[in-house]
């Protein structure tokens, strides 16, 4: 029986995460009292007692855990900012590569992917690894996501009887071009600049939908939607993908067909979705997946999983 900590499992991602154990037998959870959730002893103690503990928590506060580590067996997953650029911590994105699945498999340290970023470099990375892309394209990106990735406080405001109107509707923000995921989208992908990033949050609770707009003639090579979409298929194939946590769509795929992509169409799942859109000259490239999900507790268990040596998928929904 693994012994699971969640630090932080008052939070979404904390509460998500402690969802999907309720129906495995192979964990057992070792909780905290309410009163003690900021005892920073009994959090310590409980961290050297388990075998996996997740951080569900800001990224001060996960510094903070880590620092409490003295049994070099705990495995520790983060799913906060704080570690996701650090070299010595694991990526927790196994479908990127060989490399990435064998880093998290044999890690004591593993950084679960911010949301937005998840969609972003399951686009871009596989782009710039396989060469249809150099490293100088200036890569811009726009998303739209439910308020559930807000956090708590985000939450209740958008839930309130008395919110403002303005939130009847979609709210661009990170106006300034200071998003915390932006750090994270640079660095894994290699990318020479800072991409340009436009997120949006709307009045739905789970959901995402992230694109990235390409002009096929700044492309090294020249590629149509149909070349995109069968490179992707042969990257996310058999190889780096044996579990099906991604999937890309087919050039008639129903939901595409229908002239809209719906940013709330995989809420409750936890895989991703990639769709290749546009013409010969533009081409916009979407990745769908819930930022509760594959955006966050489901990418975290699916590390886990990966860890324990157990089928990726167990406790999921795909």
């Amino acid at each position: 029986m693994t012994k699971v900590f969640i630090d932080g499992s008052a939070g979404t991602t904390g509460l998500r995460i402690d969802e999907r154990f309720r129906e495995r037998d192979d964990i057992e959870v070792i909780r905290i009292d309410d009163e003690l959730r900021k005892d920073i002893n009994e959090r310590k103690r409980l961290i050297n007692s388990s075998d996996i503990t997740f951080l569900c928590l800001p990224d001060d506060a996960a510094r903070e855990s880590v620092s409490l580590v003295e049994n070099e067996n705990v495995c520790i997953i983060d799913t906060s900012t704080a570690h996701r650029t650090a070299p010595d911590w694991a990526y927790g994105f196994p479908e990127l590569s060989a490399a990435h699945r064998d880093r998290i498999k044999n890690g004591k340290r593993i950084a679960v992917p911010g949301c937005y970023a998840s969609g972003f470099i399951a686009l871009v990375y596989p782009l710039i690894a396989g060469g249809i892309m150099s490293k100088d394209y200036p890569v811009s990106s726009f998303a739209l996501s439910g308020y559930s990735g807000a956090g708590k406080k985000g939450i209740a405001g958008y839930e309130a009887s008395d919110r403002p109107r303005e939130f009847d509707g979609g709210r661009e923000y990170a106006l300034t071009q200071q998003h915390k995921h932006l750090k994270e989208m640079h660095a894994v992908t290699g990318l020479d600049k800072v991409p340009l990033f436009s997120p949006i949050i709307d009045d739905y609770y789970s959901g995402m939908l992230v694109s990235v707009p390409l002009y096929t003639d700044m492309l090294p090579v020249k590629k149509s939607p149909e070349e995109i979409r069968k490179f992707y298929q042969a990257y996310y194939g058999e190889a780096n993908n044996a579990s099906g946590f991604i999937t890309i769509a087919d050039e008639d795929d129903e939901e595409a067909g229908t002239g809209f992509l719906a940013s709330n169409h995989m809420s409750g799942n936890d895989g991703l979705k990639i769709y290749i859109t546009g013409n010969e000259d533009r081409v916009v490239l979407s990745a769908q997946f819930d930022n509760l999900g594959k955006g966050a507790s489901g990418a975290a268990i699916q590390c886990m999983n990966i860890v324990l040596g157990c089928e990726e998928t167990k406790g999921l929904h795909l």
